[in-house]
């Protein structure tokens, strides 16, 4: 095989690894709108989150586009920023929401 296939190969892999990230993160953006209409939450850390968005979406990019980590880090950080202000605030992530599994110990009659 030549060496420059191996490495266009390398490079579409990376992109598309990137490219699904990238949505992954945007999806999780949008799944936390919930937080976005709780008044206990900052209009900084709010602005920050469609801030991203639009970020993520617009054609102008610090990086070019078939490189999406630029995109990915600015997700991650609009996120972590409003999850940080949710539960500042005291409300409820999604995270939370999950019920807990019950501990063994507290069923007397169950086997290990």
């Amino acid at each position: 095989m030549d060496s420059t296939v191996v490495w266009l190969v390398v490079a579409a892999v990376a992109v598309l690894l990137m490219l699904a990230l990238a949505v992954v993160l945007l999806v999780r953006v949008f799944r936390a709108r919930k937080l976005l209409v709780d008044a206990g939450i900052p209009l900084r850390d709010k602005a920050l989150v469609w801030a991203a968005v639009i970020y993520t979406v617009s054609p102008i990019d610090l990086l070019p586009d078939p490189v999406y980590l630029d995109d990915i880090g600015f997700l991650l950080v609009a996120l972590r920023s409003l999850h940080a202000a949710a539960s500042a605030a005291g409300v409820r992530t999604g995270a939370s929401d999950r019920p807990t599994k019950t501990p063994v110990e507290s069923h007397p009659d169950s086997v290990l």
